[in-house]
């Protein structure tokens, strides 16, 4: 993948505002900006990968691109975060629920504390939870702890991230995809186990990262410790190809070196326009 790997050296950045947007979830640190990447890569093999594989999905923007673009036969997302994983289940099998109570909801911080201080009677009551905790929390963080938008995007409050029928439309447009895309609620290393010898399959890699110095992965999720040389071992075994996207940082660089593999830096703009650099990990 070397000569690959050399046409993605650039030095204009990504905006993530160009991009267009297909998760219903919004993230610090979203790889919106990574889809034209994977694109390139993947139209660049030797054939199409019968299997593309997010096994870390959160928003799952990129698997999701790769599925509505048919780069691959079909997408395997997994994600261990019961919340994010009972989205992507209403998603794939009761949608219309799942739009109802997005765009009958009343949104004001009343009925969003009163919301999320229930616990949920069922899966599709979490999803909703979960899209409401998503949208209306700081930096849309999931984890334990995090405070409702105050000003917001226009000082349009709680509401300033909340789209109900740009969320229903992106939502009925994934049930329209739901038979080229296999999601499953497990832990990350274990779907990488799996497809582990396939050479056919193509897995993308954006794990939960906290060290390093950067800090959105703890606050973000719930489950937010990998082991990252565990990882990095498992990924110097698969038969197939494979990209994995980290933040800058020591840590990372030396696991790469150390398993031989090839780093490619990204510039890439965040939705405050700040250019930030990211790291692509690939085999030479």
């Amino acid at each position: 993948m070397l000569g690959l790997t050399e046409k993605l050296e650039r030095e204009k950045p990504i905006n993530v505002a160009q991009v267009k947007q297909l998760s219903p979830f919004r993230y610090p640190g979203g790889k919106t900006w990574l889809v034209p990447e994977i694109k390139q890569i993947l139209l660049l093999l030797n054939g199409q990968p019968k299997f593309f594989i997010e096994p870390f999905a959160g928003g799952g923007i990129v698997g999701l691109s790769v599925a509505a673009e048919a780069l691959a036969e079909k997408v395997i997302l997994a994600e261990i975060d019961d919340g994010v994983a009972s989205v992507w289940k209403t998603i794939f099998s009761n949608p219309e629920l799942l739009c109802q109570r997005i765009l009958s909801f009343p949104i004001n911080r009343e009925s969003v504390y009163y919301e999320l201080s229930k616990k949920a009677a069922s899966p599709e009551d979490l999803a909703f939870q979960t899209i409401l905790r998503n949208r209306t929390q700081h930096g849309g963080i999931l984890a334990p702890g995090a405070s409702l938008i105050r000003k917001g995007e226009n000082r349009k409050g709680i509401a300033s991230r909340w789209y109900p029928e740009t969320l229903a439309r992106r939502i009925r447009l994934l049930y329209i995809l739901r038979n080229k895309i296999n999601f499953i609620h497990d832990d990350g290393f274990s779907v990488i186990k799996e497809y582990l010898r396939d050479k056919d399959s193509f897995f993308y890699l954006d794990p939960p990262y906290t060290a390093g110095g950067k800090k959105s992965g703890k606050r973000l999720y719930l489950h937010n410790e990998i082991d990252h040389e565990r990882l990095f071992n498992m990924m110097a075994k698969v038969s197939g190809n494979f990209v994995m996207s980290y933040n800058d940082s020591t840590e990372v660089r030396e696991l790469a070196e150390k398993h031989r593999f090839q780093i490619k830096t990204i510039p890439m703009k965040n939705t405050h326009h700040a250019v930030m650099k990211e790291l692509l990990i690939m085999r030479h």
